[in-house]
């Protein structure tokens, strides 16, 4: 249920070393003015849609179908929203949910950990977020990654996030630390919209001078998540297991930790770290999240850098009952949320395979088009 695509023997050895363990799941909301844009994602129909995603994910994943949502589930162009399979591994296995405001346009009617951030600005701006934000957030994310994993000691913590846009500012930063990104990320859509948002990130770096550390890169075009995630995985990794959460998002946060890390002299444990997301991610042909995964490792703007490992979940959906579950093996939605890595905590704490998996999702789904009916 579990294929490692890139390091395999550090992988292996991750997956040996948290077999039986039960994780705690992290997903940190932020919001991008980047969404707005017509076009640019498909994780909600239009740009009205994709403001609330992000609250939407945040009430269904902390609640599920039965309670009555201030923010429903924005309709899709195609699928159901992958919120719906963290959802049914977090309630089956009573995996304890944090969850964090970096920076939400709206505030979902859920627990949240207010993490002082703002709404980051189109990312064509070049002046997506003040550094003096940046900087906070930084703090606020080695601070919680602290906090956490003196928690969890013998586990990990999966670290997810649901940025809508999110693809895009990664290209911004993949691209602004000299990875060689365009043509590589993945998208919500079927088909990846690359050519939009290369000439999204071009317009944004344009306008920003040549940075000298890494958090002036995030201020100039990159969204509220990343660098939380970044700090949390740093000072996480020095105690406990860290599963980054996403395809293409956590690729580029993976590199920005390391710059980090590298600027100001921050330690951490690579070998405590990886990158876990769905086969509709890793094995995307309008996408090369496994070349960029190893790109990341060829980077000499980053000293000592490393390549992290890959891993992704098989489940299909080829043999759902619903049209929108399979339409994630035409290439639709894809990943979002930590479903990829809820799914692998999933094998990796109860050995669940296919058909729970399936029947877990499923069941989820229904109970959110019976609620719907009400």
């Amino acid at each position: 249920m579990i294929k490692i695509y890139t390091q395999l023997a550090q992988g292996e050895a991750w997956v040996r070393r948290y077999r039986g363990s039960l994780p705690v799941f992290a997903c940190v909301l932020g919001f991008t003015e980047t969404c707005l844009i017509p076009g640019i994602s498909a994780a909600g129909l239009t740009p009205d849609d994709r403001k609330y995603t992000a609250c939407a994910d945040a009430e269904f994943l902390y609640y599920g179908a039965a309670h009555q949502p201030q923010y429903p589930l924005p309709p899709l162009t195609a699928g159901a929203s992958p919120v719906l399979i963290s959802r049914a591994v977090v309630a089956e296995l009573n995996i304890p949910v944090y969850l964090f405001n970096a920076g939400l346009a709206s505030i979902p009617s859920v627990p949240l950990i207010d993490l002082g951030g703002t709404v980051a600005r189109c990312l064509s701006t070049g002046a997506a977020m003040e550094i003096g934000t940046v900087k906070h957030l930084l703090e606020q994310g080695l601070l919680w990654g602290s906090q956490l994993s003196a928690n969890n000691p013998q586990g990990y913590l999966i670290l997810s996030e649901c940025v809508v846009g999110g693809t895009t500012t990664a290209l911004a930063i993949l691209t602004g630390l000299g990875i060689d990104a365009a043509g590589k990320v993945n998208s919500s859509h079927a088909v990846c919209n690359h050519v939009q948002k290369l000439s999204v990130v071009q317009a944004g770096l344009e306008k920003f001078n040549r940075f000298t550390n890494p958090l002036e890169l995030v201020a100039a075009v990159g969204d509220p998540m990343q660098v939380v995630v970044a700090g949390m995985a740093i000072a996480a990794s020095r105690r406990c297991g860290v599963l980054l959460a996403g395809g293409t998002q956590m690729l580029a946060v993976y590199a920005l930790l390391q710059a980090i890390a590298q600027a100001y002299d921050l330690s951490w444990q690579p070998e405590a770290i990886v990158i876990g997301t769905t086969r509709w991610v890793a094995e995307d042909t309008t996408g090369a999240t496994v070349d960029l995964a190893l790109s990341l490792g060829t980077n000499s703007m980053i000293r000592g850098q490393e390549t992290p490992p890959l891993l992704a979940t098989q489940l299909s959906f080829a043999n759902s009952r619903y049209p929108q579950l399979q339409a994630y093996e035409q290439g639709f939605v894809k990943e979002g949320v930590g479903a990829g890595s809820a799914c692998i905590a999933a094998y990796l704490s109860q050995n669940w395979q296919q058909e729970q998996l399936l029947t877990a999702i499923e069941s989820q789904f229904k109970e959110l088009i019976n609620s719907l009916s009400h």
